[in-house]
């Protein structure tokens, strides 16, 4: 037997509970995979409260690194003892053993320990696809990202600081602007005292920026419109204060403003589009241009308490549960 977080209908983070779940041995093309760590993301938040739905009763989580236990019947490129990550694949992640797709599993290299890929494999590849793929950065740019401080945001200030762009960062307090200009972040707007879109300006001679990466959603759409220059882009990629709706003839009016709402599944499939993602992660974090930590843990059985901290907004960097 093993042991899950499951939740039986949606709501607050009381509905999480930790069950007794049976895993048996992979089928064809899966892996039997024992967690060492397991990531908490926004988006399981999204999941808990049904904003994106799922057939209850569900597992959750889809972030976590571990050891492969077993393979299945056709899986070549995966071995027993291999450590791995993953960001895709089915929910169920927060447990200490699951049986997952092969073809999903991202096989860490030497030097990485596992503490520090599970703060990776979402979050580290998030940044990769925002500023690789969706937006690409090439050095020389000045970039608006919302929550700078966050567990995405802290990759996303050191690989700015490598790429040579220049990066203001919104966070809600001083202790977290910080944190995010000690990551690489260059400017920082704290946004319980100060007026986003006017710092901006200020900061770019009242040009504005060519994108704006925002995951806080409803909250600062406004100011995150009000930041870019004419033609610019809004890379609407989250909603942790509200849904976003977004009148068309607004984004004529700021600009003829391009809006994209990517997902990570459009940007890291195929496998082997997603395994070299995770080698250019993997390389700047080999060479010490990323470091990346979990700053705060806790057991898989306190997951709720995870979740609380998570969406109180007063977390910094990543959070992980040890099952």
């Amino acid at each position: 037997m093993a042991t899950a977080i499951r939740f039986h209908k949606t709501g607050g983070p009381e509905v999480l509970a930790l069950e007794s779940v049976e895993v048996g041995a992979p089928g064809p093309g899966q892996a039997r995979v024992r967690h060492t760590y397991v990531a908490v993301n926004f988006i399981d938040i999204y999941f808990r409260t049904g904003r994106y739905p799922l057939q209850l009763p569900n597992g959750i989580g889809s972030d976590a690194v571990g050891v492969v236990e077993a393979v299945g019947e056709g899986v070549s490129d995966i071995r027993v003892g291999q450590r791995v990550g993953y960001l895709l694949g089915p929910q169920g992640a927060y447990a200490d053993v699951r049986v997952m797709p092969a073809d999903v599993l991202i096989p860490l290299p030497e030097g990485i320990t596992d503490r520090t890929a599970s703060t990776l494999m979402m979050k580290g590849l998030t940044a990769q696809y925002l500023f690789r793929q969706v937006f690409p950065l090439h050095g020389g740019e000045t970039i608006l990202y919302h929550a700078a401080a966050g567990g995405v945001g802290l990759v996303a200030c050191q690989w700015a600081r490598a790429l040579g762009v220049t990066m203001i960062g919104t966070v809600s307090t001083d202790e977290k602007a910080e944190i995010a200009r000690a990551h690489g972040c260059t400017h920082t707007i704290v946004t319980s005292r100060e007026n986003i879109a006017k710092r901006v300006r200020e900061i770019t001679d009242g040009k504005g920026v060519p994108v704006v990466y925002d995951s806080v959603g409803k909250d600062t759409l406004q100011a995150s419109l009000d930041s870019l220059q004419v033609r610019g882009t809004l890379v609407s990629n989250g909603t942790s204060s509200g849904p976003v709706v977004i009148d068309t003839m607004m984004l004529a009016a700021k600009g003829s403003i391009w809006v994209t709402r990517p997902a990570m599944i459009h940007y890291a499939t195929p496998r082997a589009h997603m395994l070299d993602m995770a080698a250019e992660l993997f390389d700047l974090v080999q060479r010490g241009q990323i470091v990346s930590e979990p700053k705060q843990s806790c057991p898989l059985r306190a997951a709720a308490e995870a979740h609380r901290a998570l969406e109180s907004r007063k977390t910094t960097g990543a959070i992980v549960l040890l099952p």
